[in-house]
């Protein structure tokens, strides 16, 4: 029993593995792909503790493939090479035989790293599989990224905890000794911020010295250390500190901003994560009613991508303060939300004609781009007309939020069109 809980109930085939039906379900893509024996490079992306290693595991016992693997934290250009070396001995005369190659965390390989990867990729020497819990748009080179499909896996529901929990205390050889009642849930759930691995650990810690035991919320809240102090950047901290630190910068609160701010850099966390929180911020948050903001926030990123530490902590710094003392409003973020809203509950409604383009003479003729008013060629460049769908005429999605700069938008657009914006 020296292997954790986690290690010791990991799923071993595609009907153990809990959850990601949409990848491993009866009609998933990689059921199909699997049942087709070809697995193509991949990057699996999603949070902590959702089954990616676990899955990459099963794929290649599925498909009966020699598998390799290498965490990006401790593994450098040379380990790359020499894993790459002896796949090859084993890699097949066909691309479906290929060893598949599996690095966890690759968001964290350098550039000179991942491109260590391409050749291999490129010839067929492996099948790659990635891990990452960071976008792999930001994170993977884009000639290593063009040559993979990408599949996200979601974070797990209550349900998904729940059975795993369940499975666990009767399949697991130690835990079936004991007698475990699962009372309540709820707490287990939220101290392990929905990561499965985290989830199992802790509930073997609360019934390692216990032979019978009811786990309820004021039990797990009395013996797990909830305000762990350390900094994990691949955990739960991760997510809350980076919470609290955006949420300090909506607050405009730029004392609770650099505190977190300073609680991230003392852990080592990427520069260019917390970059790209704020480039977020800056137009979720803050938005039109100071877009320099988000001018300073692609500085930013664009600048501690260069530099690194420990001088990124003062760029990092500045546009943190910044970000927290501009005027705030969210009106863009919630205009692009209830523009969504509309056409998931209206469909695909038609362009009215005015508005279509023309290019050939039948469309001419349909009388695409009839009645079309060229703005330019009117007073101040403005005419009254309709942009909007026939079902969604004078619908109101826009509302500029209350602060200096988007008052000035509200009192233009009303001058222009009068009733439609008078809000």
């Amino acid at each position: 029993m020296n292997a954790p809980l986690a290690e010791r109930v990991r799923p071993k085939s595609l009907d153990d593995y809990i959850s990601q039906q949409h990848l491993v379900g009866k009609k998933g893509v990689l059921t199909s792909l699997i049942k087709q024996g070809f697995i193509p490079s991949l990057i699996l992306w999603g949070p902590p503790g959702v089954g990616k290693t676990t899955l990459a595991n099963i794929i290649s016992q599925e498909v009966k493939r020699p598998f390799y693997t290498l965490s990006a934290i401790n593994s450098g250009v040379k380990d790359v090479r020499d894993v790459i070396e002896r796949a090859k001995k084993n890699s097949g005369l066909f691309t479906t035989k290929n060893p598949i190659l599996f690095i966890d965390e690759i968001h964290r390989f350098s550039k000179s790293q991942q491109d260590s990867l391409l050749g291999a990729v490129e010839k067929g020497w492996v099948t790659l599989i990635g891990a990452t819990t960071e976008n792999p748009s930001f994170e993977v080179i884009p000639a290593l990224l063009s040559r993979c499909q990408v599949y996200i896996l979601n974070s797990f529901d209550k349900n998904d905890l729940v059975e795993l929990l369940k499975r666990s205390i009767k399949k697991d050889d130690f835990l079936s000794t004991k007698k475990i009642t699962l009372k309540e849930t709820d707490a287990l759930i939220q101290v392990s911020g929905g990561d499965a691995r985290k989830l199992l650990n802790t509930l073997e810690l609360l019934v390692e010295n216990e032979d019978k035991i009811a786990i309820t919320n004021k039990l797990v809240l009395e013996k797990v250390q909830k305000n762990t102090v350390r900094y994990d950047k691949t955990g739960e901290q991760h997510y809350d500190i980076v919470s609290a630190f955006i949420k300090s910068i909506r607050g405009s609160d730029p004392n609770g901003a650099v505190y977190w701010l300073a609680r991230m850099i003392e852990g080592g966390e990427d520069v260019k994560f917390i970059a790209r929180r704020m480039l977020i911020s800056a137009s979720e948050d803050i938005g039109n009613a100071n877009p320099t903001a988000l001018i300073l926030a692609t500085n930013t990123f664009q600048a501690v991508s260069v530099i690194g530490y420990p001088e990124a902590r003062i760029i990092l710094s500045q546009c943190a303060v910044y970000l927290a003392n501009s005027p705030k409003s969210n009106a863009s973020y919630l205009a692009i939300k209830n523009a969504q809203n509309i056409v998931r509950e209206t469909g695909d409604l038609s362009v009215p004609l005015h508005l279509r383009n023309a290019p050939t003479k039948l469309m001419k003729d349909l009388d695409y781009g009839k009645n079309y008013l060229y703005s330019h060629d009117y007073a101040n460049n403005f005419v009254q007309q309709e942009f909007l769908p026939d079902k969604l005429t004078n619908k109101k999605i826009y509302d500029p939020g209350n602060n200096a700069r988007e008052n000035k938008f509200r009192d233009y657009l009303k001058s222009l069109w009068k009733d439609k914006y008078n809000y």
